[in-house]
């Protein structure tokens, strides 16, 4: 190990308040905005994640000798499964038919974000010293040492994966919808590349919704007023209640985030007779336009497409950006240009027979879900060149 390691301690802290953005920051990095210290603080700060909503802080610092971070994880004790996006209920219920605990276990993520990105984060002049793996197999340690069920680090990049498959986690592969900009000049640029058929329905959904009597508006920074936040929250609850789902986002998260983090939200909202009445809200990334929560008052045919769809290829093709990404379900996405993606996960599990138990369903699962991405891939609304 090199000399200037060995001299690296790594050690959890119970906050995202206990680093400073600074620090953080430097590890994570400008291009993904989930992974900053004001988005983490915003969901601790608000309470959205706290040991109280089942999301409590365990933040990885690896530190030299002078206390500088040099390397740090978003890392979570998780009383339950909820908020994760990467399903493993059927782990838990078959290990506590068997007269085990399956939680607390520990959680490698951003709450409530299925977008995927880094999650061991290292220093730019730290890259290939193997930090990275020590903060995993500080996680390993730690499951160990206090007798949890399981580590999991979800959403990462397929090469800390694969690096951490290497080092005996099990291997996850689940798959998204995204658009790529292929240097689209606008919309219609971009309806070119479709088969006349796919062309022809996009067209006559975003009529329908334009044609609905809202106005549609593309609002970030000091445009975003309270009452936008006031009416996106009454939204998100509305959408959650729908689904049965849990409010785990408090309206003061949303105050958090529109005071640190403005320039990089994006809040697309429709208005009808000056009420508002329905939202999208995205954030910007460094080549990424990032989907993230949705809500509506009242029935609205095809808005949502054009709002959380549509809309935001309008500004990724406007602003330049590499991609837009919608998130995880739904395969009517492909039909709209969002095609099928790979993501990955590891998993560490600490007791042997529910190990081999995952570790099979896991390999049948990678291939079914390889076998979906090709065959949806092939079935693409894009025209054969």
């Amino acid at each position: 190990m090199p000399a200037r390691t060995q001299a690296i301690a790594i050690r959890p802290v119970g906050g995202i308040d206990r680093v400073t953005a600074a620090e953080w920051d430097a590890c994570a990095g400008p291009d993904n905005p989930f992974l900053s210290h004001a988005f983490l603080s915003a969901l601790e700060q608000s309470g959205s994640a706290s040991a109280r909503s089942g999301w409590a802080p365990r933040h990885l610092l690896a530190e030299d000798a002078d206390g500088q971070v040099m390397a740090c994880a978003p890392l979570y004790v998780k009383s339950h499964s909820f908020g994760e996006y990467v399903f493993d209920w059927s782990w838990a219920e078959a290990w506590q038919r068997a007269g085990h605990d399956y939680y607390p276990k520990l959680q490698c993520a951003v709450p409530f974000t299925p977008v995927a990105g880094p999650r061991l984060l290292v220093r730019p002049q730290m890259q290939g010293l193997g930090l990275d793996l020590r903060l995993a197999d500080a996680m390993v340690q730690m499951t160990q040492a206090a007798g949890l069920s399981s580590a999991h680090v979800t959403f990462s990049t397929e090469a800390e994966a694969r690096a951490l498959a290497e080092r005996g986690w099990l291997l996850r592969m689940g798959e998204q919808y995204h658009w790529r900009n292929d240097g689209y000049s606008c919309f219609d640029d971009f309806l070119a590349a479709l088969s006349s058929r796919k062309r022809k329905t996009i067209r006559k959904e975003r009529e329908r919704a334009n044609g609905l009597g809202v106005d549609i508006l593309t609002l970030t920074g000091a445009d975003i007023k309270a009452r936008h936040w006031d009416a996106f929250h009454r939204f998100y609850l509305d959408t959650v209640e729908k689904k049965w789902a849990h409010a785990y986002l408090t309206r003061d998260f949303f105050a958090r985030l529109g005071e640190s983090m403005a320039e990089r939200v994006v809040l697309i909202m429709a208005e009808q007779d000056g009420r508002l009445v329905a939202g999208a809200l995205n954030l910007l990334g460094g080549d990424t336009l990032y989907g993230r929560n949705w809500g509506a008052e009242g029935e609205f045919k095809y808005l949502h497409f054009e709002m959380c769809y549509y809309r935001a290829i309008d500004f990724a093709i406007e602003h330049g950006l590499a991609r837009v990404e919608a998130g995880a379900q739904g395969e009517h996405k492909v039909s709209r240009g969002y095609l099928p993606v790979p993501t990955w996960s590891a998993h560490w599990i600490r007791e042997a027979p529910l190990r081999a138990a995952v570790a099979g369903f896991l390999e049948q699962e990678r291939e079914a879900v390889a076998e979906n991405i090709r065959e949806l891939a092939e079935a693409g609304p894009f025209r054969e060149i």
